[in-house]
């Protein structure tokens, strides 16, 4: 009986399994990458907004701070848009007649909201609080870049799950003293520009974060400072025991950091920051 494959049938069939292989591997490397990239993210990308809003100008140049635009960014899980009455605060007395303000004004009149796009945009089924990340001591430049640089908001990081999880697996990098969570060019301490921490008990119905103090300046020797030594106005017979009263409160102890991990780990330990082993439901992030 004739043979129905050649003898090459046994090569050519091994070369498909091979080159079928190849082409599932490079998909999915495809896929990979383009759920990955600014065409799905929208990473970098100057979403055209109503009004071409400028926050190098109005941060970096005019030096308002978030909170008066984001007045929600400290107590609710939403940073907030600010309304048109925020925006007329000041334009209704400069560039009063601006044609690229001319949708400031209009919905100002008719009461209508400007219609924003908004550019951090997460899905729907992610719970995210700007409260608890603020007062834990995650800066706004942290997550949204150096915004007072830009003269257009775009997102400068993905915003995907792997990266919230890049930072909830080492908080410490990211961690900063909560006096300087506005203050875009915070720079993590080094050799050169130490940071000094003095941490002292906490109390209660106070946020934690505000047990911890820091300074970029050296402070003085520890126990220097002391309480009032202000007298009660009371009778000369009182005098020595009020005298006896008054102790001195010694000053915290500072201690010296040079590096942001070390200095994220005192901040870890005295904001009360839950580990990553202690993150066990899905619902911290997930509703």
């Amino acid at each position: 009986m004739a043979q129905i494959f050649d003898r090459s049938s046994n090569a050519l069939a091994r070369m498909g399994l091979v080159l079928t292989g190849l082409i599932v591997i490079a998909l999915g490397v495809t896929l990979d990458q383009l759920q990955r990239s600014p065409w799905v993210t929208r990473q970098g990308q100057r979403a055209e907004q109503p009004v071409p809003f400028s926050h190098r100008h109005h941060v970096q140049g005019l030096g308002l701070q978030c909170q008066y635009c984001h007045t929600t960014v400290e107590k609710s899980s939403y940073a907030g848009i600010p309304p048109t009455r925020t925006c007329m605060n000041c334009h209704a007395q400069i560039w009063t007649n601006a044609a690229l303000l001319e949708p400031v004004r209009q919905s100002w009149a008719t009461g209508e909201s400007i219609p924003w796009v908004k550019v951090h945009d997460l899905p729907d089924f992610v719970y995210f609080s700007h409260e608890i990340h603020v007062n834990k001591g995650i800066g706004c430049a942290s997550c949204h870049g150096r915004v007072d640089k830009m003269p257009l908001m775009y997102a400068q990081n993905t915003l995907q799950m792997e990266w919230c999880l890049d930072c909830h697996r080492d908080p410490a990098k990211n961690l900063r003293p909560t006096s300087e969570i506005y203050n875009m060019a915070w720079e993590s301490p080094t050799e050169d520009h130490p940071v000094w921490c003095a941490a002292s008990d906490g109390k209660a119905g106070m946020p934690t974060a505000q047990s911890v103090n820091c300074t970029t300046r050296r402070p003085g020797p520890a126990g220097s400072a002391m309480a009032s030594l202000e007298l009660p106005a009371s009778g000369a017979n009182d005098l020595l025991s009020n005298v006896g009263a008054v102790v001195p409160v010694a000053a915290p102890a500072f201690q010296k950091f040079t590096s942001q991990q070390d200095l994220g780990k005192f901040l870890v330990v005295h904001y009360k920051i839950r580990a990553p082993k202690d993150l066990a439901s899905c619902e911290v992030c997930h509703r």
